[in-house]
């Protein structure tokens, strides 16, 4: 395909995925199709000729568009917001089609320097200090596991359990990684990954009813393990968790951490969007006591997906960790650049600042400081209505922009209790009308209504509303 080709080609389809967005408000919310349903639709073998772009657009409404559970569909209020503003999809538009190869500074010196200012940029919104210093990485699991591969290099730093000499085999002590059992899976999973071991893992219990890490237990446990012959390597905090946006006391956290020279993490995946708030600002206080952050502008903030943030202020023992100079990669600069393939995992980039600059560059910050406000709003005005229902109840604080809600009708308890939520919450998302997300609480289940799609307004949480309460009649 030529230039004019695409040219021609590229108008059919951004006129097609500008109607998308129009009418997908019309669409059932979750995905309509059968397991299998949509690849028996497609071809068993790959083509051999050239397709008609008619043949393409038909194959897209046909088959993938059935396909999808719609993320941008003002009533999808399942998971956490998957926003991707079309501002945002101008930039990974010019990404795609300039198809940068970001393997160093000197393969594309804009990529590397936009993804500075980028990150310099949310820096600022958020209120953080000039200590920071980020990057872009595909999510905050990513991140996650970065993070606790540089604590363990610190925790290990001159020793011969250094991954430059022999590697955790030759660990003096085993290292301890602690988290809260509500946060998200991603954490276990890059401490199993980093290599710490799930015996060396500990779930610290939380406070109630805020569900936070209890701050006095994790150095009760601190403690019991260095009394054990046990390094307390690294503290994964959560701001913002996925069940009930709960979050943690960085300050407290970070205080009972440094007595033993752990590394803190906070993943803050959904909620960092709310640092652009001043008025959000105090759910995370003690940010800056951290060693680094990830949050993800591509849920609540509106970028497409695989922009996340990461932030550190050594960048220097990230890179220690993540180097790798082979010699077809040397930048012909005299000055010092930074090289962000010695920052993460892979070594080559898309160009994933584009998404974000255009995000900003077009929309502007208070826009979307606004919409995340009226965000925040609608899920006061829903926690509200529910509460006041007889047989109603919000479980969890309304933090931010989720509310968890169960309906108790009398006599039941327990697992009865527990097929009539599930019972109830198939009942909306199988009509299409709307979506939620059932999550369990306390080992029983319950429904989150994450409100913050882009397109949401309050008539579409107040008609969620009325689809759950006559769902929960059947």
């Amino acid at each position: 395909m030529g230039p004019e080709e695409f040219r021609q080609a590229a108008h059919r389809l951004v006129d097609w995925v500008a109607d998308y967005r129009a009418s997908v408000a019309s669409l059932p919310v979750r995905s309509q199709v059968a397991p299998g349903e949509v690849a028996g639709a497609l071809p068993p073998c790959p083509p051999e000729e050239p397709g008609s772009l008619e043949a393409f657009i038909d194959d897209l409404d046909q088959v993938i568009v059935p396909g999808l559970t719609h993320t941008q569909h003002p009533r999808n209020f399942a998971w956490f917001p998957s926003n991707a503003s079309l501002a945002s999809v101008l930039g990974d538009l010019v990404a795609a089609g300039i198809g940068a190869l970001g393997i160093s500074w000197q393969s594309a010196p804009a990529l590397t320097e936009l993804e500075q200012v980028v990150c310099d940029w949310a820096r600022q919104l958020c209120g953080l200090s000039p200590a920071w210093h980020g990057t872009i990485y595909d999510g905050a699991s990513t991140a996650c596991l970065v993070a606790l591969l540089v604590a363990r290099e610190r925790a290990l730093a001159g020793s011969a359990g250094s991954q430059r000499e022999a590697g955790l085999q030759a660990a003096a002590s085993p290292l301890v990684v602690y988290t809260s059992p509500e946060a998200h899976s991603s954490v276990p999973k890059a401490a199993l990954l980093a290599g710490f071991g799930a015996s060396n893992l500990r779930f610290v219990p939380v406070r109630r009813p805020s569900r936070a890490m209890d701050a006095r237990a994790l150095g009760e446990l601190m403690a019991e393990d260095a009394a054990s012959s046990r390094r307390p390597a690294a503290v994964v905090a959560t701001a913002g968790t996925t069940s009930t946006t709960a979050f943690d006391p960085i300050s407290e956290i970070c205080e009972v951490a440094s007595r033993y020279g752990a590394f803190v993490h906070v993943d803050a995946a959904m909620a960092g969007s709310a640092m652009l708030l001043p008025e959000c600002r105090d759910l995370f206080f003690g940010i800056e006591q951290a060693d680094s952050i990830s949050w993800n502008p591509h849920k609540w903030l509106g970028s497409v997906l695989e922009t996340s943030l990461f932030y550190l202020k050594d960048p220097a023992a990230l890179v220690s960790v993540m180097a790798t100079n082979p010699s077809y990669l040397r930048s012909f600069s005299e000055e010092p650049v930074v090289e962000y393939r010695d920052w993460g995992l892979p070594l080559g980039r898309r160009f994933r600042a584009l998404r974000l600059w255009a995000l900003l560059r077009l929309e502007g910050a208070e826009a979307l400081r606004a919409r995340m406000r009226r965000d925040l709003a609608n899920a006061e005005r829903l926690a509200k209505l529910v509460a006041s229902e007889p047989g109603w109840e919000v479980l969890a604080p309304v933090r931010l922009q989720t509310v968890c809600v169960r309906h108790s009708p009398a006599g039941l308890a327990g697992e009865e209790l527990d097929r009539h939520t599930l019972a109830w919450c198939e009942a909306v998302n199988s009509s299409g009308r709307a979506h939620v997300t059932p999550a369990q609480l306390d080992g029983r289940w319950m429904v989150r209504v994450s409100v913050g799609a882009e397109t949401t307004e309050w008539a579409d949480v107040e008609a969620l509303w009325e689809i759950m309460r006559q769902a929960a009649k059947l």
